[in-house]
């Protein structure tokens, strides 16, 4: 732990981008509610683009940037490389979502657009830098290693994508239509950015979490190269060569997957914390929401001449299924695993020792965990079932079922945001000290 808490960057480098997150979650929930309109066609629709870059960039992504710069220092023992580069990567990626957002709702595809992605590929730039500078400076690789500094290439190559799309939509170049680019970002950022990176992250923490040592890390080097391998692969074949393979790729994908929950079955054997707490419960309902689209993903890839208003719904069902799903999930498991922590070392770790000081879970509502949980988990199904039935009135009903689990996050969250030291009581050693010298 003294690592840790040496290694650590300031607080101002991590807790920003957790307050950001949770308005942005907010605000995605508050969208939700006007774009019940929008599930009904294609998925190429400018509410639902709005809908998904706020998740991914506002929500998903905001979150990620702030959880790896207080972790990496603890995977990797080392000091984060450059606090300010967080900084201005911060506020590109803030200030290139929200002008990212109000481009797509109204579809200005002019100079707010093309600014905003610029924006957003210069925040990852910066991120990558600094999380490749700062592995470089790790005395041991690993695997966990592999894993993260891999997933920011891809986030470049996904910003990069983004970027060109952009300035498509303005001065044609691309040799194929718009949708056939998004389908490449689109897996390029699920698979090799947010999927990578929470393997890479999750393998370190849900064994720490669970009192769990694993010495064999064979089954997380396997599922690197699988993963990896089928992202490649499709990349080359949809720039290229355009086969049947698809679903060949896919199944790559998800034979690395499985590794990786094989991986976690190894520490869950061993593992000394037999009860897990509201948060941990929440991760392992975020892995068993991971097989959904991975079983959709096969059903979109594979030519097996569905109706095109079912395939449509399907394609929405497997973006909503890996943002809404999986990736929000598992942030807002572990969200209330690495918070309360963060501002307990930065409030209290002058005072270990020699005041009674409470511990990391004191700092947040169990309750507001439990029923947070509750609305999000019936939001989810309300929400999916609505799309694949287009029923607007189910989706609308999963829409505000969203808004409560997001105000309920938010408030969790600022609550230990805003958590203050006070009334701290001295402890007393004298009556230990008499009663050794007796």
């Amino acid at each position: 732990m003294q690592t840790t808490i040496t290694n650590s960057p300031g607080k101002w480098v991590v807790l920003p981008h957790y307050g950001f997150a949770a308005v942005a979650l907010v605000v995605l929930s508050l969208l939700l509610l006007f774009s019940t309109d929008a599930f009904g066609g294609h998925y190429f629709h400018p509410k639902l683009l709005t809908l998904t870059h706020v998740a991914a960039l506002g929500w998903a992504t905001m979150v990620i940037f702030g959880a790896l710069y207080q972790l990496l220092p603890v995977v990797l023992e080392v000091r984060l490389y450059s606090e300010k580069l967080a900084y201005y990567a911060f506020g590109l990626l803030s200030s290139g979502t929200i002008l990212l957002a109000c481009a797509f709702w109204h579809f200005w595809v002019g100079t707010i657009m093309q600014v905003a992605a610029l924006f957003l590929f210069l925040s990852f730039g910066l991120f990558a830098l600094n999380v490749v500078q700062t592995a470089r400076t790790a005395a041991k690789w690993t695997i966990e290693a592999d894993f993260i500094v891999t997933s920011t290439v891809w986030l470049l190559a996904t910003g990069f994508v983004g970027l060109l799309m952009v300035f498509n939509f303005t001065y044609p170049f691309l040799p194929q239509e718009h949708v056939h680019y998004l389908k490449l970002h689109a897996h390029l950022g699920m698979v090799g950015w947010f999927l990578l990176l929470i393997i890479g992250v999750g393998a370190k923490l849900i064994p720490m979490f669970m009192l769990a040592h694993t010495e064999s890390t064979r089954n997380l080097s396997i599922a690197y190269y699988c993963i990896n391998g089928g992202l490649i692969l499709f990349a080359a074949d949809h720039l290229f060569f355009h086969t049947a393979f698809l679903p060949v790729y896919a199944g790559l994908v998800m034979l690395g997957i499985t590794f990786f929950l094989l991986f976690l079955r190894q520490a869950k054997q061993v593992q000394k914390r037999q009860e897990a707490d509201l948060g941990m419960k929440q991760t392992f309902v975020a892995l068993g929401l991971l097989l959904l689209p991975v079983m959709l993903v096969f059903l979109v890839t594979t030519n097996l001449g569905l109706p095109q208003g079912l395939l449509s719904s399907l394609y929405l069902v497997y973006g909503l299924s890996v943002f809404l799903g999986f990736v929000t999930a598992l942030i807002l498991g572990q969200t209330f695993k690495t918070l309360p922590f963060i501002i307990w070392m930065h409030r209290y770790q002058d005072h270990v020792g020699r005041f009674k000081t409470p511990l990391p879970k004191d700092l947040y509502s169990n309750d507001l965990l439990r029923w947070q949980n509750i609305a999000y988990l019936a939001a989810l199904l309300v929400l999916l079932t609505g799309v694949l039935v287009a029923q607007q009135a189910v989706i609308l009903g999963g829409a505000m079922l969203f808004v409560v689990a997001a105000v309920l996050y938010a408030a969790n969250v600022f609550k230990v945001l805003l958590h203050r030291v006070h009334d701290l009581k001295p402890i007393n050693y004298g009556s230990a000290r008499t009663t050794t010298a007796v």
